[in-house]
């Protein structure tokens, strides 16, 4: 695979989660953004909070300087302070668009560079996919406390639950071709 490829796909992919938190976000009433099941456990403005900490923390100067910058405060990224919805949103925007600005960075003479995190070499494809997979456990996260808060109202973000024979069957009656998977979903939010 061409490095020009793999960024096409990985910038989809960050993209498709990107939009499942946002999705899960535009169903919840404003106050129930801040709701938590116990003191143990996160709100999805402490999860959004801690996911603008680490996008800021390991994307801002992706290419040059190590990860967890010294500037870093994660503790605090897990205090309950975000005041309202609009400070969420901002500081949700503000994560994403350090991450996909340092994606556009890469390219065919730095895409071999090794990159750091506390101090431990990555390639760059292990760093995004550390990435990847540390931002997708978080959204699943927000979408699981969404789903609870939001109840039988809840609008699915994937293939509706009793509706797996009609998707296979729409899917299976387009022939074989190349595409990234999150092609379809960005597009058609009924999946």
């Amino acid at each position: 695979m061409k490095s020009s490829e793999y960024l096409e796909g990985i910038q989809k992919q960050f993209a498709y989660y990107k939009s499942l938190g946002e999705k899960t976000i535009n169903q919840i009433p404003d106050e129930k953004l801040f709701w938590q099941y116990n003191d143990e456990s996160n709100s999805i403005a402490i999860i959004v909070k801690h996911l603008w900490g680490n996008m800021k923390s390991r994307w801002t100067d992706f290419l040059t300087t190590d990860g967890e910058k010294e500037w870093r405060q994660r503790d605090a990224e897990f205090e309950n302070d975000i005041a309202s919805k609009e400070d969420l949103l901002t500081k949700w925007n503000d994560g994403w668009q350090c991450l996909f600005e340092a994606l556009e960075s890469i390219n065919q003479d730095n895409f071999n560079q090794p990159i750091y995190i506390r101090n431990i070499e990555h390639s760059i494809t292990e760093a995004i996919n550390r990435q990847l997979a540390h931002y997708s456990y978080h959204i699943g996260q927000i979408v699981s406390i969404g789903k609870m808060i939001v109840g039988k109202e809840w609008q699915s973000l994937s293939i509706p639950k009793g509706k797996s024979t009609a998707y296979n069957q729409k899917r299976f009656a387009a022939p074989k071709h190349k595409a990234h998977y999150t092609d379809k979903l960005m597009k058609d939010d009924t999946n």
